[in-house]
């Protein structure tokens, strides 16, 4: 009696584990079928992720391609800091500005640059396109500081080549570029191109500021004389001298070559 009890629980048990299993098989099917109806969904949701990112990205490409073509028009003014190793260019909106202080100025392109020996003073030099030639830009350079030489001061920088393909070729008369060992000075804003401090000024020649620590700044030995980009400049030419070579303080130089060259802004 006792033996088929026992026989009767192990048959009861055996019937309850194959339905179980079952059961488990027919959950797993169901689980499987149902991933497999909700892939079309997920499929679905990452393509609409993707395509809102690529929709996005040609947004942003379509604004900044609109605001370049807007400001195609407009002289560009570039500067170059040697204490931040970037380069920033400001070029008008004829926006008004928020608070009815003048006019907004564009500033989305500030990008880092490359400075040969950046531990050595490079001045403060400022270029201005004074009209138009056969080769590109005339230029006039005002050296203010007892800094290195203007020349030398733009054959130390190199900008990336995209930086140029953006601001190039819409290099007007009356765009300039400043090159200075200061960093971008606090009284630059939204409504001014660039505010300019002297390194060898009390403070700058500004009443409120703070002198400017000396800035320490690694050296990259990597110089290899290789194109900076300036080329839009001038064309690399050993035999370009200033038209007048007694360089002063303060004074205008207009450089011109000896050899012709391509056209350029310089």
């Amino acid at each position: 009696l006792a033996n088929a009890k026992n026989d009767q629980a192990r048959a009861k048990a055996e019937e309850l584990k194959q339905k179980a299993a079952t059961k488990a098989a027919d959950a797993a099917t169901q689980l499987d079928a149902a991933k497999a109806a909700a892939q079309p969904k997920r499929d679905a949701v990452a393509a609409t992720k993707e395509a809102a990112k690529a929709t996005a990205a040609r947004k942003a490409d379509a604004v900044k391609a609109a605001t370049d073509a807007k400001l195609a028009g407009e002289p560009v003014s570039v500067y170059i800091s040697r204490s931040t190793q970037k380069l920033y260019v400001r070029r008008n909106t004829h926006k008004p500005a928020p608070d009815g202080g003048g006019e907004v100025f564009d500033t989305s392109i500030e990008v880092p640059v490359t400075i040969r020996n950046p531990e050595q003073p490079i001045g403060t030099h400022i270029f201005t396109a004074m009209a138009k030639s056969a080769t590109g830009l005339r230029w006039s350079v005002v050296t203010i500081e007892n800094g290195d030489e203007a020349r030398n001061a733009l054959d130390r920088i190199t900008i990336p080549q995209d930086v140029w393909d953006r601001i190039g070729p819409t290099a007007l008369p009356r765009s300039s570029i400043i090159i200075s060992d200061e960093p971008l000075s606090a009284e630059t804003n939204y409504r001014t191109e660039f505010v300019a401090v002297l390194s060898d000024q009390p403070q700058g020649g500004f009443i409120t500021r703070k002198p400017t620590a000396p800035a320490m700044i690694a050296s990259d030995d990597g110089w290899d004389n290789g194109g900076n980009g300036f080329g839009f400049f001038y064309q690399r030419d050993p035999y370009v001298q200033p038209a007048n070579p007694r360089r002063q303080r303060g004074q205008y130089q207009y450089y011109q070559s000896t050899q012709p060259m391509q056209g350029s802004w310089w």
